[in-house]
């Protein structure tokens, strides 16, 4: 595999981009290699300025759940450029995006456009403050909500990959107002509760993980948060920024049957174009400004832009009620090949899957369900197995502790090439 002019874009970015990158996730370092640089993408595929071909399981880091470049999303993005890229003015296309989110969202009754996952977090939980008149929030250890400073204790993703789960930056202030239990760990949330309920503003968590790896929540610890929140008047946030559209037509809440008071999202909604969203029950979505008290706004909110690739993508999922049948087929055989692949090589090895996300860590646990879990997997290993498969020509992300994602795009034969290579990898990796 080629590299040389990727290298080459690295060493220049060095120069003017802190890192050489504008988001760590996309840095290599964890892996001991730099980052390839794409020149374009289609279907299944990126190709990067060398030339190089990818199976890509990064899908933008989950956005792309159509697959790349999809024909009627670049289609209708030609249409509405052509009429103008920003008015700072309201456009039918807004009405018509927040009215689908509500139609496949049940426990969203309005929602607010911004620009990113970030933002819609952090305008969220300043939301459930300005509601409930309280201060403090509680999240969970791995669960990555972004890079506002609440978020980034005990946090996910790059925070994890690159070992600085605790900020500089992050006030002390800021910090004595997040606490933090176990994911999975009902014991710890009840604790929380008993001793700070009356001064909890909300509750935030990804439904299901994929910042610190695919993990499921087991038995009752969802509908736990759900009674506690209820009783103690704290409301809960669902994080589905990666899990909206990606796992169900109506996101992880869905499949789960457990309902949050205010949902974030992104990703699936913007069809790979910058978005963020936040909404919920009316009765607390109603105090934002305008005619409410609490204030946010962003001049390039409901940009034209992404509101027209992010209407696309909602209307082909949802216009179809196959696609997310076929997506589990495809990522049910994804599953069954890196197992059989484990099998056969001795690498002991977990898979978590939910729908279309997926992680492989290398743990000899039985289990991976918990932040301790994660933090405990073998990072060596997957380094190496990572750099195999780049070899082999299919893209994963690039830290033992984010998750992959299969699209609409992958063929039955995208999914047998890649357990062919991740059987062949493991194999090297076993000797």
């Amino acid at each position: 595999m080629l590299k040389n002019k990727s290298i080459e874009a690295f060493n220049r970015a060095l120069k003017s981009i802190p890192g050489g990158v504008n988001s760590p996730a996309r840095a290599f370092k964890s892996v001991g290699t730099e980052p390839l640089f794409i020149e374009k993408a289609g279907g299944s595929r990126v190709y990067d300025i060398d030339g190089n071909s990818f199976i890509d399981y990064v899908g933008s880091w989950g956005p792309m759940i159509l697959g790349h470049a999809h024909p009627e999303v670049i289609r209708r993005l030609h249409e509405v450029a052509a009429k103008g890229t920003s008015f700072g003015a309201p456009t039918l296309g807004e009405v018509e995006l927040a009215e689908l989110i509500c139609e496949m969202v049940p426990s969203i009754e309005r929602v607010r456009m911004v620009n990113s996952g970030t933002e819609a977090t952090m305008s969220a939980l300043r939301l459930a403050r300005g509601y409930t008149g309280r201060d403090m929030v509680m999240k969970f250890e791995g669960c990555y909500h972004g890079h506002g400073d609440s978020f980034l204790i005990k946090a996910g993703s790059g925070a994890l990959t690159y070992g600085e789960p605790d900020s500089p930056g992050v006030t002390k202030g800021t910090a004595a107002d997040t606490l933090t239990a176990g994911f999975n760990d009902t014991a710890s949330v009840e604790e929380l509760f008993k001793s700070h309920g009356d001064k909890l503003a909300a509750v935030i968590l990804e439904p299901v993980t994929g910042n610190m790896g695919v993990i499921e929540p087991e038995g009752g610890f969802i509908r736990t948060l759900r009674d506690l929140c209820t009783r103690y008047g704290v409301v809960l946030i669902f994080d589905e920024v990666m899990t909206g559209f990606r796992l169900a037509r109506g996101g992880a809440q869905e499949i789960l049957g457990v309902y949050p008071d205010l949902t974030t999202l992104g990703k699936v909604i913007g069809g790979g174009l910058p978005v963020g969203a936040f909404g919920g029950k009316k009765e607390i979505m109603d105090h934002l400004s305008p005619y409410g008290p609490v204030y946010q706004a962003g001049t390039l909110s409901g940009n034209p832009m992404a509101v027209a690739a992010g209407l696309t993508t909602l209307r082909k999922i949802n216009e179809s009620e196959l696609f997310f049948a076929q997506l589990e087929q495809k990522s049910a055989l994804l599953e069954e090949g890196i197992l059989a692949g484990l099998e056969n090589s001795g690498i002991p090895g977990v898979v978590n899957r939910v729908g279309s996300m997926f992680t492989l860590f290398f743990t000899g646990s039985a289990k991976v369900s918990c932040f301790e879990d994660v933090a405990a997997c073998d990072g060596e290993t997957f380094v190496r197995f990572f750099n195999y498969l780049l070899e082999e020509g299919i893209y994963m992300a690039p830290s033992q502790f984010e998750a992959g994602f299969v699209s609409a795009a992958h063929t039955e034969e995208d999914i047998e090439e890649t357990t062919e290579k991740i059987g062949r990898a493991l194999v090297r990796l076993s000797k």
